[in-house]
């Protein structure tokens, strides 16, 4: 492998001793492949070895061609390193308030808010936030495909949220890192790593943790995870947390088996991977809770100023698109709605007031013309009334022609909209002209990639 930076080798070789040849051969080595299902949508085998500290996730005996599954488009799974979700294991250490409000503060690319949403329940709410515009969009995009309603996406920085003050139940705070632990899959990672570099990172996590902690409610739970070895970025970052704060560090038991490190530093208990003990990326994790005894969660009451409630009469022409007996309401904004959570609109209305919501909800529909047309990310909805809409099951050719944006056959369906899914987890929509179909499917998402000869997706090898 490229040679190690200096630096970071000396620190290891204290911080490991003898174990630290067998680390230096694993980042040589080829990282393991990993993916959490849905638990909502697979409905195909599993593969055999499971990640033991996660419900959904498996280990893949290879790297597939991804971009070639029509179900990692349709969000039937998440591709995933597989130390992070060790957040799972933390998560069920831990007891929610009914209808708890969640935060993910750095959520961008998605995989641990997407694997929150399936680990949350329904009454819940979960924001996810990413301070970059191209990386929310990501986020966005990955939240949209796992098909929960009951969640909202930001753009801000952490300090608009320490303006919030004591609101959330849990904060996740996956703080951006020097990336030590992504030495063998990140080349950019090893060529931009450096002392300096890694100090910048450790000065502004403390400020993404200071911001974190304002809107954190007393009682409240706050988990940090970085994937990095580097002390001054974890143990040391959570040390000065508690010492400025009087947090208290809690204790996850993992399983021995896991060969998981305990780290522990002064008053912190923190949970270190390294690749030569379990097999996956390095990473850090810890938990601490606030002070405090938690008391019934708040609103302000302001009426919403650019997320309107939608008319009933209006709202007939596309409600029977979704399920019915639900506690959802519909919102306008432009020429979109949205499906979200009705009791958690008080919420919505100070989260309008202080953040840049990307997405409320679900998009359902869009205008256009004075018609309501549905929206790619319905299709991806949980709680889409699937008899609403003729169907289309194309082939895995088709499929593919699908998500590079080209026309396919719409089959026996009359004229008008048509879902399209393969193995019956959604895809998009075609619209069925009298003598042609045109191809729904977001342009940004379409497969660019020429793809000649369409490999069977792994999981229907088993």
């Amino acid at each position: 492998m490229t040679e190690l930076p200096r630096h970071f080798a000396e620190r290891m070789k204290i911080s490991l001793g003898d174990g630290y040849r067998d680390f230096e051969i694993s980042l040589g080595a080829v990282p393991p492949v990993s993916v959490r299902l849905n638990p909502e949508k697979w409905n195909g085998a599993v593969p055999a070895e499971r990640v033991p500290w996660c419900s959904s996730g498996y280990y893949l005996s290879e790297r597939p061609l991804f971009t070639a599954d029509p179900w990692f488009h349709g969000g039937a799974y998440y591709v995933q390193e597989p130390a992070s979700m060790f957040l799972e294991h933390a998560f069920r250490s831990l007891k929610l308030p009914s209808r708890a409000l969640v935060l993910d503060l750095c959520g961008a690319p998605g995989g641990k808010t997407t694997h929150l949403l399936s680990l949350l329940r329904p009454g819940d709410l979960l924001v996810s936030n990413e301070v970059i515009r191209n990386r929310a969009a990501i986020l966005v995009e990955n939240c949209v495909k796992w098909g929960f309603p009951n969640m909202v996406v930001t753009n801000n920085d952490p300090a608009d949220f320490g303006k919030v003050k004591e609101l959330f139940d849990l904060i996740i705070t996956d703080a951006p890192c020097s990336g030590e632990g992504l030495f063998r899959k990140d080349a950019a990672s090893l060529r931009e790593w450096s002392p300096e570099n890694a100090a910048l990172c450790a000065a502004r996590q403390k400020r993404i943790l200071a911001e974190a902690w304002k809107c954190l409610k007393p009682g409240g739970t706050l988990i940090y995870s970085t994937c990095t070895w580097n002390p001054e970025e974890n143990e040391k970052n959570m040390e000065w947390l508690v010492t400025e704060s009087e947090a208290v560090s809690v204790e996850l038991k993992p399983e021995p088996a896991w060969n998981i490190h305990t780290l522990r530093y002064r008053n912190i208990t923190g949970y270190q991977f390294l690749p030569h003990k379990a097999p996956g990326e390095g990473f850090f994790l810890a938990v601490v809770r606030k002070p405090g005894m938690p008391g019934p969660t708040s609103f302000p009451g302001l009426p919403l100023k650019q997320l309107l409630p939608v008319r009933k009469s209006a709202a007939a022409s596309f409600a029977h698109w979704i399920q019915p007996g639900l506690p959802w309401t519909f919102l306008a904004r432009g020429n979109e709605i949205f499906l979200f959570p009705e009791p958690w609109l008080p919420a919505l209305s100070l989260f309008e007031k202080q953040l840049r919501i990307l997405q409320p909800g679900t998009t359902v529909a869009t205008t256009v013309n004075d018609q309501f047309n549905p929206h790619p990310a319905l299709a991806h909805s949980l709680f889409l009334k699937r008899d609403a809409f003729p169907c289309v099951m194309p082939g895995l050719a088709d499929a593919i022609r699908f998500l590079h944006r080209e026309g396919i056959p719409a089959g026996q369906a009359g004229k008008g909209w048509v879902l399209v899914t393969y193995r019956d987890v959604p895809l998009g929509w075609l619209k069925n002209l009298e003598h042609r179909t045109n191809n729904y499917f977001p342009p940004d998402r379409r497969i660019r990639m020429a793809i000649k000869d369409v490999p069977i997706p792994w999981h229907e090898r088993f």
